[in-house]
């Protein structure tokens, strides 16, 4: 028989998506993809050439569970240049991605009935990975009308002495919202007040647009870094989403037991990926860059196009490589033999008939939208629109 934690868990939309597109790509079928969350570009060159370094140095063998020290210090050199915070190689935990970083952190904190408060629209494995940990998801909605903004208020009203944690995300998938130090500072010094933990997913921090920075909450006072445990990863920033290697600072005591609970689960990622992570967060600031700049193009012009469209608002977001329109204006329309009563009924309508994938919004708590990636080429991304725009007009 099946367990109750995982028969109750639904899986991942975005994954589940992607079986079926690959599905029908390996049929010869022309899809534009707008479904993925990560980067198109190729891992740059000086990270792959450390990989197969590693190889021939022997970087072969088991690493101790909470990763390679060497790893572990650069993730400490990289926060007290970029945050000016000090952390020592204890406070630090590689893992096999930032989604098992989390997980770690939700397993070495959360005991049954705790709550962890999640400011939705919100990425689609939050909800499932707080029930594994046999906690209770209390989901703040954040307004549309505001480019979702985190709103202190809300988030203040549903605390409770049940309060664990607060799960944010920033730069923000699906919505690209980055949440400013103010608002940032005010949710610090309730977790302080209130005594409950931040765990703050900064896996976008440097895909950033509009002259915004990332803001490390863990930065913004002693306080409240002793409040926070931070997540990130190489995945997105440096193109590396296969090596899957994340990380994560916090307490030392909370690092303690995320390497205990990983050294009885999985124990450490492949070694030749952290000694390549080595040289992606020492050395490839350039790569970033260049990266960084051309998402930045592709945000600019989906966006244009995408408010050029009927019906179709989209504020432009200020981080990630994500949009996220509200298409609720459909709702109700009519072609051919498809009727749309929902988001996920635009995205059937969109890939069965149009061949461009998207995802529901309602896989990340915003049922009246749909989100678009980027992460794909300026050429495709033409291409995609034209084909949204025929589709649109179809159902008017």
């Amino acid at each position: 028989m099946i367990s109750e934690r995982i028969k109750n868990m639904t899986p991942s939309a975005t994954l589940v998506q992607s079986g079926k597109i690959a599905d029908l790509k390996s049929k010869g079928v022309d899809i534009i993809g707008f479904n993925v969350g990560e980067p198109d570009f190729n891992t740059p060159e000086n990270i792959i050439k450390k990989a197969e370094e590693a190889y021939h140095l022997g970087y072969t063998k088991y690493t101790p569970a909470p990763g390679m020290l060497a790893l572990r210090q650069e993730v400490c050199t990289k926060f007290k240049k970029e945050y000016g915070l000090d952390y020592t190689p204890a406070e630090v935990i590689i893992s096999g991605g930032a989604k098992q970083s989390l997980t770690n952190a939700l397993m070495a904190i959360v005991n049954p009935g705790d709550e962890v408060i999640v400011p939705t629209p919100c990425w689609v494995s939050y909800v499932e990975m707080i029930k594994l940990a046999e906690g209770t998801p209390i989901l703040v909605a954040l307004d549309e009308k505001d480019a979702y903004a985190l709103d202190i208020d809300k988030i203040k009203a549903h605390v409770s002495k049940k309060t664990k944690a607060i799960l944010i995300n920033s730069p923000n998938n699906p919505t690209g919202a980055v949440y400013t130090k103010e608002s940032l500072k005010q949710l610090g010094n309730l977790a302080v007040e209130k005594d409950f933990y931040i765990i703050s997913d900064e896996i976008y921090e440097k895909l950033v647009y509009e002259g915004e920075t990332n803001c490390c909450v863990a930065a913004l006072s002693p306080e409240i870094k002793n409040r926070t445990i931070t997540i990130n990863g190489v995945s997105k920033s440096y193109a590396m989403t296969g090596w899957r290697i994340g990380y994560a600072t916090g307490p030392r005591d909370i690092i303690k037991a995320m390497s205990d609970y990983q050294g009885n689960t999985t124990t450490s990622p492949n070694a030749p990926a952290q000694y390549a992570s080595i040289e992606a967060l020492a050395n490839s600031e350039t790569s970033v860059e260049e990266m960084r700049k051309e998402f930045d193009k592709r945000r600019m012009y989906i966006v244009e196009r995408l408010n050029a469209m009927n019906h179709i608002q989209c504020k432009a977001p200020k981080g990630a490589f994500y949009v996220l329109p509200n298409i609720s204006s459909y709702f109700g329309k009519s072609y051919k033999h498809y009727t749309i009563n929902d988001a996920s009924d635009m995205t059937n309508y969109l890939l069965e008939e149009y061949k461009i994938a998207v995802v529901t919004g309602a896989a990340f708590e915003a049922p009246e939208s749909i989100r678009i990636s980027y992460s794909n080429s300026m050429e495709n991304i033409r291409i995609g629109m034209d084909r949204l725009d025929e589709a649109l007009k179809k159902l008017e």
